[in-house]
């Protein structure tokens, strides 16, 4: 049974939120210009190489998942969620359509719960400090157990940068002991949740009683189409699959190749660092991932394919980067259809594009409804026919998934750290949660020439036919 909240952890709480509500008191006149110059501050000041490579470490080494060494490319993302930030405007008025009278004027969302990832405890922060100080918002995070230190740590920084431009360091806080009932306590407390994780954790969020982003389990599924460029999404493959050991939702999870080119995929696949697993390997694999009652071993999660290997009872050499399955049979108790999260990724065939479709269809019967999905193709009726069919937020054509999804600077999604999967994924928005998802609008109408087509012109062929 879950204990209950004490009474020192309310009091924690409760002067965490008296001191955020006054820190945006503080800030609550300032102008665009000193609101984007906070957010340069946080961008800079985390988003360094030095100090964010340091805290990313810092972050795998404290929960013991993701790449120490190619974790730090992260801080990229910061610089993105930056550069869309200053592109937009988030105080006073926002935007006027004089044909239709409107004004819209943007106000604060208030005191934000920010709940932390264990996979993202040094990227996360800032991300969502860049948006929240757009629109003069203060933030309470709540770190993951197994990465608090690192999380508290990346929100010093935010707090140093705030007091470099004489803004108020409570506009970011962090809990030092963070514990269910407290981060319970704190959603409901707060004016908006911001929850970037596991399922529980955004179901907790929705509970609150407060409004809250949520975000879905992935289980991201490729077509390679018979005229993709093999090389291209064999790399592009790869760079997903091992970005931070596999730790993200949106890594290549399952690859539909069409039989034309399976075998030439699969060998361009082995030269990219894929070690192809034997029947014998692969039963081996599947126990180490997955317990007897189908949950998945928290052992194996987004660690180097040489340990996963090690773990499942058998060797692989130093040079593989990631592992292969060849499967065929698609179901939730087929476990290798379903997410991985880790450098583990489910190869199928396909006989011709109805086949990859109705495949598509079935993976995401089993998991990651609402997510993302992609395809290798220069086949513009098969891209939209994959887009039309898949019940996903977000589909990438010709890009790695994981480096894409989220924003990158080579297509036009928002930058974010936090993937809405929409009514599919049990969330309310099928959005990349960015600058717009951090404010209140006020819509201000004036009166324009009357717009009201006749009722011949609305009801067409309907109009002066019999009713009842």
């Amino acid at each position: 049974m879950a204990r209950e909240i004490t009474p020192e952890e309310i009091a924690t709480v409760d002067k965490m939120i008296a001191r955020a509500r006054a820190a945006m008191d503080q800030i609550a006149d300032w102008d665009q210009d000193q609101v984007d110059r906070l957010a340069r501050a946080i961008g800079w000041h985390c988003g360094n190489e030095r100090t964010f490579v340091r805290i990313a470490r810092m972050g795998v080494d404290e929960s013991g998942i993701g790449d120490r060494e190619g974790r730090g490319a992260k801080r990229f993302k910061i610089h993105g969620v930056l550069r869309d930030a200053l592109r937009q405007k988030s105080v006073g008025i926002i935007e006027e359509d004089p044909e239709k009278g409107l004004t819209k004027i943007a106000k604060p969302a208030g005191v934000i719960a920010s709940l932390i990832p264990t996979t993202n405890p040094e990227l996360t922060p800032p991300v969502t400090g860049i948006y929240a100080a757009k629109c003069k918002d203060a933030v309470i995070f709540s770190p993951h157990p197994r990465a608090k230190a690192t999380t508290n740590e990346m929100v010093e920084v935010m707090r140093h940068a705030c007091r470099l431009v004489g803004a108020p360091e409570d506009l970011f806080q962090c809990v030092r002991q963070p514990s269910i009932p407290m981060t319970q306590y704190l959603m409901a407390q707060c004016d908006l949740t911001m929850a970037t994780g596991g399922k529980p954790m955004v179901q907790a969020a929705y509970s609150s009683g407060k409004p809250a982003y949520g975000v879905g389990a992935g289980n991201s599924t490729m077509v390679i189409d018979e005229d993709a460029d093999i090389a291209e999404a064999a790399r592009n493959s790869r760079i997903s699959k091992t970005s931070d050991y596999g730790s993200g939702c949106s890594a290549d999870g399952n690859l539909l190749i069409h039989e034309r080119i399976y075998d030439a995929m699969r060998d361009a696949l082995i030269a990219e660092g894929g070690y192809l697993c034997n029947a014998q390997e692969k039963a081996l694999l599947e126990r180490a991932l997955w317990k007897e009652d189908g949950s998945r071993r928290v052992e194996t999660v987004a660690i180097s394919a040489q340990r996963i290997a090690e773990f499942a009872g058998f060797s692989i050499p130093d040079d593989r980067l990631f592992l292969m399955v060849e499967q065929e049979e698609i179901g939730r108790q087929h476990k290798f259809s379903g997410e991985k999260l880790c450098v583990v990724m489910a190869l199928f065939r396909f006989r011709d594009f109805d086949d990859a479709m109705a495949k598509v269809r079935a993976i995401f019967e089993v998991g990651g409804k609402g997510h993302s999905c992609g395809i290798y193709s220069f086949n513009e009726d098969h891209i939209i026919r994959h887009a039309m069919n898949a019940p996903v937020s977000r589909v990438m054509v010709r890009q790695p998934q994981s480096k894409a999804n989220a924003g990158s600077f080579t297509n036009g999604m928002p930058m974010t750290s936090s993937l809405g999967c929409g009514i599919w994924g049990g969330n309310i928005t099928n959005e990349n949660i960015h600058l717009k998802h951090y404010m209140n609008v006020t819509w201000v109408a004036r009166p324009i020439p009357e717009d009201r087509p006749s009722e011949e012109e609305l009801f067409g062929e309907f109009y002066n036919t019999e009713v009842l």
